[in-house]
Order: C-alpha cells, then structure tokens, then sequence
C-alpha cells in the first residue's frame, strides 16, 4: 500500500521536479533521471518510462520546448528548456508545495492540549 502512495506523489511532484532542474540549463530526458536521482540521494528513481510522458505533457502545454541535437555521426539527443510560462507556472507549484508541505507539518507534529477545549 505504502508503494502505491509513494508513486502518486512522485508523480505529482515529477512536473515540478523537472521544471526547477531546467532553470538551470538545458537537459535530455535520461539526464533528467539521474540528475532527480542524484540530488534527491537516490529516494526518487524515475524511469524513463514515466519521465518521457510528463515531457510531453509539459512541450504540450508550452511550458518546455525541446530540440534535437546530433551527438555523434548518427544519433540525436532531444533536449528540453523551460520557457517563460514554465517558469510562471513552477512559482505556482512551488507556492502550492510550501503551503501545503507547511499544512501537512503542522498536523504531523501537532501536540494536543487536553486541557484545551475544542469548538465545532
């Protein structure tokens, strides 16, 4: 049970993940991956089964853009950038995030007073 909790919230936090990492330069996809898993010292591991859906959905909004390069003789690489709306859009989730992460915080750690009286 606890797997299935802990991959809805990766997945809703993968869009923001992403979009804070293109702040700081372009990225292809697997280097996404294991820039979230480095810098998150291995708690998130994404596959690259779900990181090329939410690119997508991202270059579909039109808050990244992506373009190919040629590495090598014959390859190409698809990188990604964050535009002007991505940018707009990541101060949003952050706001959301802290808010809530600051709402979830305060429930956890609550310490109850009995002798407090409680009004509904």
């Amino acid at each position: 049970m606890t797997m299935g909790i802990k991959e809805n919230f990766k997945r809703g936090s993968l869009e923001m993940l992403i979009l804070h990492l293109l702040l700081d330069e372009e990225m292809y996809g697997y280097q996404l991956t294991q820039e979230i898993s480095i810098r998150s010292n291995g708690t998130f591991k994404i596959t690259e089964g779900s990181m090329y859906p939410t690119l997508y959905r991202l270059v579909d909004k039109g808050l990244i853009s992506d373009r190919l390069e040629l590495v090598g003789r014959r390859r190409t690489r698809v990188y990604y950038r964050i535009e002007e709306k991505g940018k707009e859009y990541l101060k949003k989730l952050r706001k959301e995030y802290d808010i809530t992460s600051a709402g979830i915080e305060a429930i956890m750690t609550y310490v109850h007073d009995p002798a407090q009286k409680k009004e509904y």
